[in-house]
């Protein structure tokens, strides 16, 4: 089994756990479509879409240095740094308007992993050639 696979099987949790936020807000606000002009709503909407943006790139980046013989523990040190970022991330975007430790370092360490994967994946192409 690849350790990729276990990453981005809590990834998946993490992003149906904040779609399943954004179906019940629009049920309990009546909401079918957009965020309605609600302030929670558009967080809850915006808190799911950032980890649909950001979880398939980094998952693929990790896919792509397993493939590469990355080792083991490098890989779990990078799930794990995704699966923190992420949960971060998506606390802080839940809490309100105000901008927050939680949300910013979320983005920030989102944003540091995937320059870092893509780092070595560059890395490991130049010194193959």
């Amino acid at each position: 089994m690849l350790i990729s696979g276990l990453y981005g099987g809590l990834a998946a949790l993490l992003v149906m756990v904040l779609a399943i936020r954004v179906s019940l807000a629009r049920r309990a606000k009546c909401i079918d479509l957009g965020d309605g002009g609600d302030a929670d709503m558009l967080r809850c909407i915006r808190a799911h879409a950032n980890a649909a943006e950001y979880v398939p790139l980094a998952l693929a980046l990790m896919l792509l240095l397993e493939l590469s013989a990355t080792n083991a523990t490098t890989l779990h040190v990078f799930g794990i740094w995704l699966i923190v970022a992420r949960s971060a991330h998506a606390i802080g975007a839940s809490l309100d308007d105000t901008p927050n430790p939680a949300r910013a370092a979320g983005a920030i360490l989102t944003w540091l992993l995937i320059l870092s994967m893509a780092a070595q994946l560059l890395w490991r192409y130049c010194l193959d050639r």
